[in-house]
């Protein structure tokens, strides 16, 4: 099970457990498209026998890269998965239920200088951000190349190990780590400024060796804080994504038993929120139970309660393809255990409206972009999907 999907820290729960049967109950047979009456997008199968795939990107050209949880980079170059890995660091990392190779991130000059970033957790749990890069052959990372940039202890619980690698709009590296582990943030390490863990960090991988931390980071010049802290109040953000054209930031923090969120940091931000976690689940109070001080707190712009067999979110995307401009502007994420997609769009007051798109019979473990902003769903179970609109004339205008 990867990072972020345990909703309390418990692995192969009860919950679970009834979870896996009933998507077993419900399975059927998904060919090279997979519709469902009175759903409103399709997913197109394109890859299918993949190891525990988490992670989709693009390095800017035609080519997706699905990252493997036990160790693994592998490229889709459009017809299939090529044979050979890209990178394989399986000795590197331990894997599994929320560890292992989570995210790959390229830099934004890789057609240059053929540098990327993997996350992953090594052999004694803890988080690894290293430094590869590509070899004379551009379908094969060179493994020598690799070196550790970043080591963030996370000594205590095999969970909540956070993921997410994405450089932003401002070319820095912005990297979610999840809490430390365990049900409720034992330590309140998501809320410790001198803890890199329940956070968002950025770090500018070119200012130094192994790298600089930006002069406008919030807590900069501040005894009291690591510099590398972007935000704070993060359970285990699950999946975030920079908007291709606004550049806002999007955040799915998996909650602890109750609330899924979803928070939103626009473009313009100085950095230095406080999304919450854990006095708040959503915007509930958890820690205190009641009458929970919510001053200085960003709450999320959307959230969803775990009925109907929701139970640990996964971020996504707004859509900024072209294909279907139905879907434009729409912020598509999902549910790992339920496998319902949706898509929010704005309102006219500032809030968001969701709604659901498609409900899956597969476990979703991300989201991913092409170079041309069309999206894809990853099925944990082995396969990778494309979305497309079911009712691709219909129109809906939609605030940018």
């Amino acid at each position: 099970m990867p990072a972020g999907f345990a909703p309390a820290g418990i692995f192969f729960s009860v919950r679970q457990v009834q979870r896996r049967m009933r998507f077993l109950a419900a399975a059927v047979l998904l060919l090279s498209t997979t519709t469902a009456a009175a759903q409103e997008i399709a997913l197109r199968q394109i890859a299918s026998g993949l190891d525990m795939p988490v992670a989709l990107t693009h390095a800017n050209d035609s080519r997706l890269f699905v990252t493997l949880q036990r160790g693994q980079v592998v490229i889709y170059d459009g017809t299939r998965i090529l044979p050979t890995p890209f990178l394989d660091i399986r000795s590197l990392v331990r894997c599994c239920d929320e560890r292992g190779l989570l995210s790959v991130a390229f830099h934004p000059r890789y057609g240059e200088n053929g540098i990327f970033f993997v996350y992953y957790t090594d052999a004694q749990g803890d988080i690894v951000i290293a430094r590869y890069e590509v070899s004379s052959d551009p379908n094969r990372a060179d493994p020598a190349s690799g070196s550790i940039v970043l080591e963030i202890s996370h000594p205590t619980f095999g969970n909540h190990n956070g993921g997410q690698l994405a450089f932003g709009p401002d070319g820095f590296l912005y990297i979610g780590t999840g809490d430390g582990g365990g049900g409720g943030d034992p330590s309140n390490n998501a809320m410790n400024l001198q803890s890199l863990l329940g956070k968002l960090l950025r770090i500018d991988v070119d200012g130094g060796s192994p790298y600089g931390v930006p002069s406008s980071n919030p807590f900069v010049g501040r005894s009291d804080a690591r510099r590398e802290i972007w935000a704070i109040g993060l359970r285990n953000p699950w999946r975030f994504s920079f908007d291709r054209e606004s550049g806002d930031l999007w955040i799915a923090d998996v909650g602890q038993g109750s609330w899924e969120e979803i928070d939103f940091q626009p473009r313009s931000s100085i950095g230095g929120e406080n999304y919450g976690w854990r006095r708040m689940e959503g915007t509930h109070c958890f820690n205190p139970s009641t009458n929970c001080n919510q001053s200085g707190l960003v709450l999320p712009v959307i959230e969803y309660n775990h009925s109907g067999g929701a139970c640990s979110v996964t971020g996504g995307h707004r859509y900024r393809g072209s294909r279907f401009p139905r879907l434009a502007g729409s912020y598509i994420y999902g549910d790992y255990c339920n496998g319902v997609i949706w898509g929010a769009v704005p309102r006219t007051n500032g809030t968001w409206n969701p709604r659901e798109l498609f409900n899956a019979t597969f476990e979703i473990s991300s989201f991913g972009e092409d170079v041309n902003g069309e999206i894809y769903v990853v099925d944990h179970g082995g396969r990778i999907f494309q979305i497309e609109d079911l009712f691709p004339q219909r129109r809906r205008a939609v605030r940018r």
